[in-house]
C-alpha cells in the first residue's frame, strides 16, 4: 500500500475507505465474505504477470513450470475437497463456469430446465436477461405458493413434457435444502445431464451441513469467493467422461489465458477449507443463520419458508408495509448491509422488490455467534421502525460499529 499511495493516491484512498467500511459495518449480503491474508497475498502476487493458455503440461507458451505446479495443486485440492473425478479451476467466475457447461454439453442450442429467477434461481439458469435464456430453449420449475418450497413433482412433470437435455439445480436466494437425489431421478427420466450450481452453499456441502451433490449429479459449478473465502473465480467439477468437453469449452471455447494469481489464491482457499476449523466455521454459519431467523421471527418479521436450512434468510418486507429496497437503503444508513431481493410470486419489479436477503458467512468469519445474531435481529427491527428518521438510523449505525469493533475483520489492517 505504501507504493500504491505514492503511485496513485486516489486509488489508494478509495481502497482505504473501502477497508474502513468493511471493518465497521455488518456485512450481511450472503454472497460476500472476508478472504484471509494468505488468499489476498496470492491474489496480489507476481503470478499475474504470466500468460498460460492451455492446461498443465499442455501450454501454448513457454516458461510454465511453476504455473503448472500451481494449477495442478489447485486441481488436486479441488478434487479431494469435493470428491470429484475432475476439476477445472480456470473459469473467471461462476457465470463463465456455467456458460462453459452450456457450451460443452449442449453446443450452441438445446433445451434446458432451471429454477425460475423469481423463485430463487440464478440468471444463468435460463433467465431471459442472461445468455442462457437468450440462446437456449428454457423452461423453469418453481415453488409451492403456500410454503415457498421447491415443487419437485411439478419439476418432474415439466421434465417429462419438455424433455430437457440439461437440468440446472441450485439457487441464489432459496433458504432450504435442495434434494439433489430427487433431481437425479428427474434427470434420469428425461435423459438429461444434471448440473448443481452450489456457488452459495459450497462450504455447507463440504462440511455436511447440506447434502452433497455427488454422486447424484454429473457436474458441479461453484464460485470461489463466497463461503469458500477465496478470490473472485469459479470452478467446474465433473465426472471424468465429461472432462474433455468441459475443459475445451473453458479454453479455447470461452477464455484465453487463466488468471494465474487467482488460481494460486483458489489453491490457498481450498487448503484452508480442507481442515477441521473450516468445517466448524460452516457449522457456525448455518447455526447463526437459524439464530438470525429465529430472532427476526420473534420480532414480527415474515420469512420466506418460515426460516432457513443454510446461510441466508429471505424477508418478506411487504408484511411490514415496506419494500425490500427501502429497507435495504435504511439498513445501509444504519451500518447493516443486505440486499433487496425478489421473493416468490413477487408482484413488485426486480429493481424495487418485496424482499430483503440477509446472510451470515461474513459475520461468522469475524467470529460472531448466536448471541450476536439475536442482537442484529433487534437492530434490523429498530431500522424497520425508523425509516426516514436520520437521527435514529445514525444511532443504530454507532451500535453496529461498536459490535463490529469486538470482532476483527480478517485481511483488513488499518
Amino acid at each position: 500500500m505504501d507504493q500504491l499511495r505514492t503511485t496513485d493516491p486516489e486509488i489508494a484512498e478509495l481502497i482505504a475507505k473501502e477497508a474502513r467500511r468493511q471493518k465497521s459495518v455488518l456485512r450481511m449480503i450472503p454472497s460476500e465474505n472476508y478472504a484471509s491474508d494468505a488468499v489476498l497475498a496470492a491474489t496480489g502476487s507476481i503470478l499475474a504477470n504470466k500468460y498460460s493458455e492451455g492446461y498443465p503440461s499442455r501450454r501454448y507458451y513457454q516458461g510454465q513450470e511453476n504455473i503448472d505446479g500451481v494449477e495442478s495443486l489447485a486441481q488436486a485440492r479441488a478434487r479431494a475437497l469435493f470428491k470429484a473425478e475432475h476439476a477445472n479451476v480456470q473459469p473467471y467466475s461462476g457465470s463463465p463456469a456455467n456458460m462453459a457447461v452450456y457450451l460443452g454439453l449442449l453446443g450452441k442450442t438445446g433445451r434446458v430446465m432451471g429454477m425460475d429467477l423469481a423463485a430463487g434461481g440464478h440468471l444463468t439458469h435460463g433467465a431471459k436477461a442472461s445468455f442462457s435464456g437468450t440462446y437456449y430453449e428454457v423452461v423453469h420449475y418453481g415453488l409451492f405458493r403456500d410454503s415457498g418450497l421447491i415443487d419437485y413433482q411439478g419439476a418432474r412433470r415439466l421434465a417429462r413434457e419438455f424433455k430437457p437435455q440439461l437440468i440446472f439445480t441450485g439457487a441464489s436466494s432459496y433458504p432450504r435444502v435442495i434434494d439433489f437425489a430427487a433431481f437425479a431421478e428427474i434427470a434420469r427420466e428425461a435423459g438429461a445431464h444434471l448440473v448443481a450450481d452450489i456457488s452459495h452453499i459450497s462450504g455447507l456441502c463440504i462440511s455436511g451441513d447440506h447434502p452433497h451433490p455427488f454422486p447424484h449429479v454429473d457436474v458441479i459449478t461453484t464460485t470461489t469467493h463466497k463461503l469458500l473465502r477465496g478470490p473472485r473465480g469459479g470452478m467446474i467439477l465433473c465426472r471424468e467422461e465429461l472432462a474433455a468437453r468441459l475443459d475445451k469449452a473453458v479454453f479455447p471455447g470461452l477464455q484465453g489465458g487463466p488468471h494465474n494469481h487467482a488460481t494460486a489464491a483458489i489453491a490457498v482457499a481450498l487448503k484452508e477449507a480442507s481442515g477441521p476449523e473450516y468445517a466448524q466455521y460452516c457449522h457456525q454459519v448455518a447455526s447463526n443463520a437459524r439464530a438470525l431467523a429465529q430472532g427476526l421471527l420473534e420480532r414480527g418479521f415474515s420469512l420466506i419458508t418460515g426460516g432457513t436450512d443454510n446461510h441466508l434468510v429471505l424477508i418478506d418486507c411487504g408484511a411490514k408495509g415496506l419494500t425490500g429496497k427501502a429497507l435495504a437503503v435504511a439498513l445501509e444508513q444504519a451500518g447493516i448491509v443486505g440486499n433487496a431481493n425478489k421473493i416468490p410470486f413477487d408482484p413488485r419489479p426486480a429493481n424495487d422488490p418485496s424482499g430483503l436477503r440477509l446472510g451470515t458467512p461474513a459475520l461468522t468469519t469475524r467470529g460472531m455467534k448466536e448471541p450476536e445474531m439475536d442482537l442484529i435481529a433487534g437492530l434490523v427491527a429498530q431500522v424497520a421502525a425508523s425509516l426516514g428518521n436520520a437521527q435514529a438510523l445514525a444511532h443504530i449505525k454507532e451500535l453496529a460499529a461498536e459490535l463490529c469493533s469486538g470482532f476483527p475483520a480478517p485481511g483488513i489492517h488499518l
